[in-house]
Order: structure tokens, then C-alpha cells, then sequence
């Protein structure tokens, strides 16, 4: 029997939060990458470099390939101490202004009743863990990115875009850690519905209409958050 059909008690709950457009108003790794080219102004130029990834992307679609080289293009080759320092101080900017006051006080809610909250987003760990331990979460599942021996930054992804199926993969994973809690996830884009099939309960974020029809058959709930 698969961990997912067996029986669930109701509580404390399995709690997945997805981060952008869920918890934060906006894409957040773009925010990164444009915040720290603008302390560092000449790794602007950098974007331009990045122009056959962009283009490479129209054709193969394949957002980890282009994850990765947008990372190592823009911030390739810094010392992890400069890194730590703009992370530091961009997750405290997001955290100020960035994140629904909606979704902080959901997590409140799950925490305050002893649920095991994860924070499971596509973006990586160069600020992921940071935001995770700041809003409460029991634990984490972002995107590792590749370091050099040297102590600097490479920024290619170091394992799967924690994206589409291998959201799935993990939340299964997870799911076999904590056998009986029932599984709740929040979210707001259509690649999502591949893991929020398999949670008890769905929360989509501020919905467009085809994302609602997507997701009609699911025991979902709609949220609209400002």
C-alpha cells in the first residue's frame, strides 16, 4: 500500500507552503539577482552575457538549465561570505515588505497548533533556509546550488529544480517520514496541482480563473491575499 492511501489521523497536520507568490508577493530569485547586480553595478553587464540562456530557454523550456546559469552568470565566482551578507540583508528587506500578511498569520495558525510546517519552493538555498527559520517553518526543501572547492559561488543547480514532479517526489518523501498526518498544501500556480493531488487539502493563493478550472476537482479552497 502506497504511504498516501493509508489511513490519516486529523491532527497535528503535514503542512507544504509553497514561497513565491504564495508566502512573498512576487518571483523572489529575480529580486536576488537584481539586488545584488545593483550593489555590485558592473555584474549588470552580466545580464546581457546571459542573453543565449534566455534565448536557449524559449526553446528547451527547462527553468533549472536556466536557473542555474542565471545564477552562475550573475553572481559566479563570489566568496560565500559577500553572498551570506547580501542574503542576510535581502531576506530582511523581503521579509519588511514582501510577504503577504495573510499568509504570515496562516503560518502562525499551523504552528500555534503543533503542525509540522514545510517551506518546499523551487528557489534555492542561498536564502530559502534563511526566510524558512525566520517565519517559523520546522524545516525546509529549496533548490541546492554548486559551490567551488575554492569557497566561491558557482550557482549551477546542484540537484533537481525542486519543480512539478519533483515537488511530487518530495512531498512523497516526506509524507513516508510522518506516516498518518494528514497533508494540507498551499500554493498558487498551475505546476503545483501535480503535488496538491496528493494533500487532504488545497489552498490556492490568489487564483487566475484557469488555475480555478484546473483545479475544480480537487478539495481545494481559494484564497485571496493583498
Amino acid at each position: 500500500m502506497d504511504v498516501l492511501d493509508q489511513p490519516r489521523e486529523p491532527a497535528p497536520l503535514l503542512v507544504f507552503f509553497d514561497l513565491d507568490g504564495t508566502i512573498t508577493r512576487r518571483d523572489t530569485l529575480s529580486g536576488y539577482l537584481l539586488g545584488f547586480a545593483l550593489r555590485h553595478p558592473l555584474r549588470l553587464l552580466r545580464f546581457l552575457a546571459a542573453l543565449p540562456e534566455l534565448a536557449q530557454f524559449l526553446i528547451d523550456r527547462d527553468r533549472g538549465r536556466l536557473k542555474g546559469a542565471l545564477i552562475a552568470r550573475i553572481m559566479g565566482g563570489t566568496a560565500r561570505q559577500t553572498i551570506d551578507e547580501w542574503s542576510r540583508d535581502y531576506v530582511a528587506s523581503l521579509l519588511r515588505r514582501g510577504v503577504f500578511s495573510e499568509a504570515r498569520a496562516a503560518i502562525d495558525r499551523h504552528r500555534n497548533a503543533g503542525d509540522h510546517l514545510v517551506l518546499m519552493s523551487a528557489t534555492v538555498d542561498l536564502y530559502v533556509p534563511a526566510i524558512a527559520d525566520a517565519l517559523g517553518f520546522t524545516e525546509h526543501i529549496c533548490t541546492p546550488v554548486r559551490w567551488r572547492a575554492d569557497g566561491t559561488l558557482d550557482g549551477a543547480l546542484a540537484a533537481a529544480n525542486v519543480r512539478d514532479l519533483e515537488k511530487t517526489r518530495q512531498l512523497k518523501r516526506l509524507a513516508l517520514r510522518h506516516t498518518g498526518k494528514l497533508l494540507v498544501g498551499y500554493a498558487n500556480s498551475m505546476p503545483d496541482l501535480d503535488h496538491l493531488r496528493l494533500v487532504d487539502r488545497a489552498v490556492l493563493i490568489n487564483p487566475s480563473k484557469r488555475l480555478r478550472r484546473a483545479a475544480e476537482k480537487l478539495p481545494v479552497e481559494f484564497k485571496y491575499w493583498s
